[in-house]
């Protein structure tokens, strides 16, 4: 069977018969068959492993900022991160708001936390088939799907009148969001240049956290409203709709149209991407199509000169476990993504307004908003930093005073006696009333979480992509964000009953914890890959974990750049 677009080769062809074949084969852009090569014959295709097989063009200086057209595809893809953000912010309103539409009687624990966590188990499921479908229909076409998605279990949620109605629908949205997490930074990261990968995908995360601020006015608008959460849930179908009429203007992403064999597609999106009258658009255009065709071949000459495993895995996925280099980046991406949801951040995401009723204050969902705004503050601030002080001295800088806070936090809870839930409206209510300032106090220490991991640990992992060859970048993706959803399940369907079992301190402590350990092994092997092409960070998983590489080559930018300065 053929593997990614390349050659269907039996076990007795060499890698010298596969390079003359490929060379003796001329290709039209409409040639798309699966059994026509890879790469067209007309290019140079043994790569030059001096220097990664980019000889032929100097490395350009393109727009500091991006175009245009690099700017609106972004924008226009990450509508699906509102509707990501919205669908997440919305179920905390929406849990203090539900009254007997649902059910004749209060929600219980175990009722709010199917609902929430139904949503990451079938973000879980959707996730590796959408690897697979963005690896055979393309990027475009998943994002369009998720979008049916989204409306779909939107408008159900709104008309549903039992609570395994309300599962049913927030599982729909789940299949759309575990599309759409894993697509929409694996599209940028294809579009992007390699200066500005960081911040682009940091859009993404602007979008989602915007959504959840969104979602919080939505609920606190409609939260006096007889039936007003069937409004909140439902108007998560608009910005759906009009991402799905977008779609006809989107253009696949460069890589993935070279792999499915459509160069001179490629290239014309190439020449949109880097356009600006100030700088030189060919030798961009020239020097990236160049890295990426010398990337594919490095990587079936690594796959044809390698012994061939027994395994009864698919090759691709034989590779991604198997290979060093991808297993090396596979165990990054996984990491972070765990950590990312293993923290505990998404279990204020879904059950703040919980969590502020158990303290007594007047408007939870209101208060609840604090938490959005500030995500969404220090998220503009990651938009900033990430590709100027870098993805892992982020992380090292921020984790620590997610520890503190947490702690913090913990320690707040210890001054609070509280009761199971009781009220006549299912949140859970203390038997008195909580003295007011160890609810303050828990209120600051929570958002004094929420701008350290906004700043790092929520952006961050995102940038799985660039970890990733092309050969396996989306399979590696998917796995990746499918252990998001894995951890953010667990997260959403352990943490009311933590905080009735263990306690709040010790459910704090916990994610404290859990951040420190985080903290140790992102210092031991995440590479910095802050400013590199998506072609050349493979390089540094090659024969390690890449860690010291990676700083030694920051520190000679940093070295060049101050020169430059000087020269200047």
């Amino acid at each position: 069977m053929p593997q990614n677009g390349a050659f269907s080769l039996s076990k007795q062809e060499t890698l010298g018969e596969e390079i003359e074949m490929r060379s003796a084969v001329h290709l039209e852009d409409e040639n798309v068959g699966p059994e026509a090569p890879l790469i067209s014959g007309d290019t140079a295709l043994a790569p030059d492993h001096g220097d990664n097989g980019k000889s032929a063009a100097s490395k350009p200086n393109p727009h500091p900022s991006g175009s245009k057209f690099l700017w609106m595809l972004t924008f226009a893809a990450c509508i699906s991160g509102l509707l990501f953000g919205y669908d997440t912010g919305v179920i905390s309103g929406t849990l203090v708001s539900v009254r007997s539409d649902l059910s004749a009687r209060p929600l219980t624990t175990l009722d709010k936390s199917l609902i929430t966590s139904c949503t990451a188990l079938f973000g879980l499921i959707a996730s590796p088939f959408a690897g697979i479908l963005a690896d055979k229909w393309g990027r475009k076409v998943v994002i369009l799907i998720a979008d049916g998605l989204f409306t779909a279990g939107a408008l159900w949620q709104a008309v549903t009148g039992t609570v395994w109605g309300m599962i049913l629908g927030r599982s729909i949205v789940g299949l759309a969001i575990g599309g759409a997490s894993l697509i929409v930074p694996l599209y940028i990261s294809e579009l992007a240049p390699g200066h500005i990968r960081g911040r682009l995908v940091t859009v993404s995360l602007l979008f989602i956290t915007g959504g959840q601020v969104v979602a919080y006015i939505v609920g606190w608008g409609f939260s006096t409203i007889p039936a007003g959460w069937r409004w909140m849930v439902g108007l998560g179908a608009v910005p759906a709709v009009f991402q799905f009429a977008l779609l006809t203007l989107m253009p696949e992403t460069p890589r993935w149209l070279i792999k499915a064999r459509c160069e001179e597609r490629a290239k014309r999106i190439l020449e949109k991407v880097y356009h600006d009258e100030r700088y030189p658009t060919e030798d961009a255009v020239s020097y990236t199509l160049q890295a990426i065709k010398s990337e594919i071949l490095e990587e079936e000459h690594a796959s044809l000169a390698s012994p061939k495993s027994s395994s009864i895995l698919p090759p691709t996925f034989s590779s991604l476990l198997f290979h060093p280099p991808h297993a090396r980046a596979l165990t990054i991406a996984c990491l972070l993504q765990g950590l990312q949801q293993l923290c505990g951040f998404n279990s204020l995401m879904y059950f703040s307004a919980t969590i502020f009723s158990i303290l007594r204050f007047s408007s939870p969902t209101l208060i609840s908003l604090s938490i959005a705004v500030t995500n969404f503050l220090a998220t503009i601030a990651a938009f900033y930093l990430i590709d100027r002080v870098g993805r892992r001295r982020i992380l090292l800088y921020t984790i620590p005073g997610m520890v503190i806070a947490l702690l913090l936090c913990a320690f707040a809870f210890t001054f609070i006696n509280l009761a199971p839930p009781t009220d006549q409206q299912g949140t859970v209510a203390g038997s008195s009333t909580p003295s007011r300032l160890p609810a303050v106090a828990i209120l600051i220490s929570l958002l004094l979480y929420v701008i350290p991991y906004a700043t790092g640990l929520g952006p961050v992992p995102w940038q799985q992509s660039e970890l990733f060859p092309l050969s396996v970048r989306s399979l590696g993706s998917s796995l990746s964000t499918s252990t998001n959803w894995l951890c953010n399940f667990v997260v959403g369907v352990t943490f009311l009953p933590m905080m009735d079992v263990l306690t709040p301190f010790w459910t704090f402590a916990t994610y404290a914890g859990v951040c420190a350990l985080g903290w140790v092994a992102v210092w031991a092997i995440y590479p910095e890959t802050m400013n590199m092409d998506l072609e050349d960070v493979g390089e540094l998983l090659k024969d390690g974990w890449g860690v010291r590489e990676s700083l030694r080559r920051v520190e000679q930018r940093r070295a060049a750049g101050c020169m430059d300065r000087v020269g200047g």
